[in-house]
């Protein structure tokens, strides 16, 4: 399982802390062949994070935490004009060496660049301090428009909401376009989703999907590409074992060792997955997609689709568009800023967005 350690450092803001935490664990919840390894590793001198709503965190690691992670994520501090203790560059720099990947959101890059892990390379920040990182930092190309910039093994953001699009960026790295798109649309439908006094309980009830897949060269990637494919149909644990070529028993404990999940709760998940791409991708009447998507009534849809997202499927749709709605303006907004400084039309500064 990837090892993602998050180096926090004195006043780090609260929000850059939850962020990867969102991205990361939403990519696990929503695809079971997912998993990663999240630990939050705190610095000598940490006291808690910035204002303005500080808080302290208990965590079992300190920067021994780097020594095995796959990638290190850096968020932004208060201190980030200051040079990096000693022990914070070392373990920077012991990570670089052995080949981990190193990302850097907000002033957290100013941190990375201090190490001369970034000399000659690429890098972004925040654009209010693009202009600063340049001037103390020459031997870097720094961004001005705080895109996510890959410069493999660094990677660097503007760190807009606790660096979701480094996370993003990250996740499609890992495991591919679709993955990140359908982790993107449901951290953002978290971020928008009305209140619901019955949501917590609901969540409380739901199983749990052990985020992990172990594929093998008997793995049940065959049979889960067919359950998808035919979600309308009354599937039996039988129908499923058949297809397998196992026993009903031998079908629990493969798929409870390949997804963390039982056949039938992967196959309720896929039908409410299924569910929610019709509803946000069309006009279909809920009996309709009740139909297309096996749960036979509208009833059942409904109540299954409350279970494991915390809202209806009328309102998860109207949600959903409302926020589309409000990035194209933003993009579109942003699109009619640039014009004038393009020669030749402007990139579309949704593209980088859509091509995750």
């Amino acid at each position: 399982m990837p090892v993602i350690a998050v180096l926090v450092l004195d006043g780090v803001p609260g929000h850059e802390l939850t962020g990867p935490g969102m991205c990361f664990g939403t990519a696990a919840r929503h695809h079971p062949h997912v998993a990663y390894e999240l630990r939050y590793c705190t610095a000598p001198g940490f006291r808690g994070t910035g204002s303005p709503a500080p808080f302290a965190i208990d965590t079992p690691w300190g920067l021994d935490g780097l020594a095995d992670a796959d990638t290190v994520l850096l968020p932004g501090h208060a201190g980030f004009r200051d040079e990096p203790e000693p022990g914070v560059a070392d373990a920077l720099r012991a990570a670089a060496h052995r080949g981990a990947r190193i990302g850097a959101f907000g002033t957290g890059t100013f941190t990375l660049a201090a190490t001369g892990l970034l000399d000659g390379r690429r890098a972004a920040t925040g654009r209010q301090y693009a202009a600063e990182l340049a001037r103390r930092h020459p031997l870097i190309d720094v961004d001005p428009e705080g895109a996510v910039v890959d410069a493999d093994p660094f990677h660097s953001a503007a760190g807009v909401l606790g660096g979701l699009d480094l996370c993003l960026h990250l996740i499609t790295l890992d495991q591919g376009a679709p993955v990140a798109i359908e982790t993107e649309r449901q951290v953002f439908m978290q971020l928008h989703a009305p209140a619901d006094p019955h949501a917590a309980a609901d969540a409380e009830e739901a199983p749990a999907a052990a985020p992990r897949h172990r594929a093998g060269p008997h793995s049940l990637g065959p049979t889960t590409r067919w359950m998808e494919a035919h979600l309308d149909h009354p599937l039996t644990l039988s129908d499923i074992a058949d297809h397998a070529g196992l026993t009903v028993r031998g079908l629990n404990r493969r798929f409870r060792a390949e997804t963390g999940l039982s056949p039938l709760q992967y196959l309720l998940r896929a039908r409410v997955q299924a569910a929610q791409r019709l509803l946000e991708r069309g006009d279909e009447p809920v009996e309709r997609i009740a139909a297309r998507t096996g749960f036979g009534t509208p009833a059942n849809l409904r109540h299954h689709f409350q279970h494991h997202t915390g809202t209806g499927p009328r309102i998860y749709r109207t949600a959903f568009r409302s926020m589309v709605a409000a990035l194209t303006w933003a993009d579109g907004k942003n699109a009619e800023a640039a014009e004038p400084a393009a020669s030749g039309g402007a990139d579309d500064p949704g593209a980088e967005r859509r091509r995750r």
